[in-house]
């Protein structure tokens, strides 16, 4: 009934799956959703149900769960999986006309992944590589709305130095405050 009613309304689904693992909340039917012809995008959740929030960590996840659930090893293909972390959100935000995918006159939100790293190595299918191969800190470049915010892996806006300083202080005024 539920996704019966989830078709009806139009509603998306933001499938966490590393949240929902760790805080025990169930196992989505992502294949079912999407034969039923449900938009499904993946999330990362926050930092209280998942603690390194990286997207490439819950496709991979989202991909072998799908499998698992759906007792078929073809479930939820990677390119399906990469599918759901662009345009699949971009349309649940109601922003597919402008986000999601390389497209002429649509923001300049990119990113380039390094898949030299011998252990990535030999690459077939890079979408495969991307989703079960991949983790975050392979990101090499990255811009939003084509501005540069990666560089050769380092970030261009951000004094890291300067964030590590009040990231510690602050975890030292909440380690006071719980004791």
């Amino acid at each position: 009934g539920d996704i019966s009613l989830l078709k009806q309304t139009g509603a998306h689904v933001i499938h966490c799956p590393e949240s929902n693992l760790k805080l025990a909340s169930g196992l989505c039917p992502v294949q079912e959703l999407l034969d039923s012809g449900i938009n499904v995008a993946i999330g990362t959740d926050g930092a209280a149900s998942n603690n390194d929030l990286d997207l490439f960590g819950e496709l991979r996840t989202a991909a072998m769960m799908a499998k698992v659930v759906a007792n078929d090893a073809s479930a939820l293909s990677a390119h399906k999986a990469l599918q759901m972390a662009t345009i699949n959100g971009a349309r649940a935000l109601g922003r597919d006309h402008e986000l999601g995918s390389l497209a002429e006159g649509k923001l300049a939100d990119i990113i380039a992944i390094d898949l030299s790293d011998p252990f990535l190595q030999p690459v077939y299918d890079p979408a495969s590589h991307l989703v079960y191969s991949n983790h975050g800190r392979s990101v090499s470049h990255s811009w939003i709305n084509g501005v540069p915010q990666v560089q050769d892996g380092r970030l261009t806006r951000i004094d890291v130095a300067d964030l590590m300083l009040r990231v510690e202080d602050w975890a030292g005024r909440i380690r006071t405050k719980a004791d």
